[in-house]
């Protein structure tokens, strides 16, 4: 079957944040999350304002407690003393009633079906409440964190995630609320992509156009945490899916800004059609490749016998998917690439990341090659390395599942990722997953191999896999006590000298 594919973003109702639209053709708004103790009024401000004057419209702030979705008022209040407009989200995880304190004061309300209650109608409640203030809502499904009975169901599934947040967005529908955003966040990119793309499918058979959040969870830091959330929401927005993203980092809140930026940037004006044979647009969602190479390569290992596809045009990723469904034949391996004349590397990681990645993700390519003249040899062949990491084709480093850190953080998660990073990164094919706390710490780090989750104030907890190692550890015995649960397992090596 030929069809003609032309980038278009899926429409959507415009859903009002505060003084931010998304969604009916408004362009992708970007937004971020603080780290600071919500408690603390001076310091969350101080972040928010930060976050916007780097161009963020949209901050968000967990409220995990009354006194945390009391103090949202103060801080509202300041923000707009001091000028700014800021749109304020509140997140919430355990405690409906918060729900209802925080939306008498912010602009969006952000809910977990894993985590939110829905019986004696507190959904319903909290639809009506927002509906009277002109609060929006986001349904916020967290791969990691399913609602337990759906667990039992489904496992810990794309499709699980699709059946908990249709659940929610039936309710709104039947209270004809229209004022909901809806994401499907994960750590792992092919999951990411395979839940929102399913949802999409979901919405459309039941004739839901609700906006979309981009997000890839515990994304890490560095040029490393980019091109994962580049390839993850990449592939989204190449799909035209998409109205609002997040880039996740483990660093200071305002430095994710520039990089969601770029992306939106980078996918405003894709033009160009290109015959294809037309695949399974969205659903069902199965990773299966394309041919019988194991290991796709990077441009300057052996790819004798692959046919190299060049993607000249501006839309690259179009172009690149129909040239490969076109081939005479199906099963004929492919290096795709593309030339970048980007003076950054973090700029060039970036779009090469969001161009490229999901041809790996769907199992098209198995070769990657970005030409990139003035920038060091070495460095083009980690990109390329990253970007076949965070799609989960070819593992070559140590992979963190870190999270961004928020107001509910235990300890200085910049700091210590950086002292883990130090003593573990010389290990190969392991996930280490360092999480700030328990709500969706163990959920969200499920496929790491370990973990280093804050249990309470200087306190650590350290699994293997999904179970519970050493609970409640001194956080100055914890990186130690890791390394020594590494080596029992026998997952150590040591580092070349």
């Amino acid at each position: 079957m030929t069809d003609l594919t032309k980038f278009q973003r899926r429409p959507t109702c415009e859903v009002r944040i505060g003084c931010v639209r998304i969604g009916a053709g408004n362009p992708v708004a970007v937004q971020s999350m603080t780290n600071t103790d919500t408690n603390d009024t001076a310091a969350s401000v101080a972040q928010i304002e930060r976050i916007d004057r780097a161009g963020g419209p949209i901050v968000r702030l967990t409220a995990q407690g009354r006194r945390e979705g009391e103090n949202l008022a103060n801080i509202v209040r300041q923000l707009r003393s001091d000028g700014f407009r800021t749109a304020i989200v509140a997140d919430i995880h355990f405690v409906p009633e918060v729900a209802a304190i925080a939306a008498k004061y912010v602009n969006k309300v952000r809910i977990n079906p894993g985590n939110y209650r829905t019986e004696h109608g507190e959904l319903e409640a909290l639809i009506e409440q927002c509906r009277e203030r002109g609060v929006a809502l986001r349904i916020g499904v967290n791969h990691g964190s399913l609602a337990r009975r759906v667990f039992d169901e489904y496992g810990d599934t794309p499709e699980g995630m699709v059946v908990s947040a249709m659940e929610f967005l039936r309710v709104c529908r039947e209270r004809a609320f229209d004022q909901v955003v809806v994401s499907m966040k994960s750590s792992n990119t092919r999951v990411m992509v395979s839940a929102y793309r399913q949802l999409v499918a979901a919405m459309e058979a039941e004739g839901m156009n609700y906006p979309i959040h981009l997000g890839v969870t515990e994304a890490g830091n560095g040029l490393e945490g980019r091109i994962k959330s580049a390839v993850g929401i990449g592939a989204l927005l190449c799909d035209g899916i998409g109205d609002t993203i997040r880039v996740s980092l483990t660093e200071a809140p305002e430095n994710e800004i520039p990089v969601a930026r770029l992306l939106v940037e980078h996918f405003a004006d894709r033009p160009g059609e290109f015959p294809v044979r037309h695949p399974e647009r969205y659903s069902p969602y199965v990773f299966r490749r394309r041919t019988q190479v194991a290991v796709p390569v990077t441009h300057d290992e052996p790819h004798e016998g692959f046919r190299v596809i060049e993607a000249l045009s501006g839309n690259p990723t179009a172009e690149l998917r129909a040239a490969i469904l076109n081939l005479d034949r199906a099963d004929e391996p492919v290096v795709v690439k593309r030339r970048y004349e980007e003076a950054s590397l973090e700029r060039l990681a970036v779009k090469a990341a969001a161009d490229l990645g999901v041809l790996f993700l769907d199992g098209l390519a198995d070769g990657i090659w970005i030409d990139a003249p003035g920038h060091d040899a070495a460095a083009i062949r980690d990109v390329e390395l990253m970007i076949l990491q965070a799609a989960r084709v070819r593992f070559s480093h140590t992979e963190y599942i870190a999270c961004p850190s928020c107001g509910r953080t235990l300890y200085d998660i910049e700091r210590t990722l950086a002292a883990i990073k130090s003593r573990t990164s010389h290990l190969k094919n392991l996930k280490i997953g360092v999480m700030g706390c328990i709500v969706n710490g163990p959920g969200e780090m499920a496929d790491a191999d370990y973990g280093y989750v804050g249990a309470g104030p200087g306190r650590i907890t350290l699994y293997r896999g999904r179970e519970v190692v050493a609970r409640n550890i001194p956080q100055e015995e914890a990186l130690d006590r890791l390394v020594e649960l590494i080596r029992a397992h026998g997952d150590w090596v040591d580092p070349e000298v």
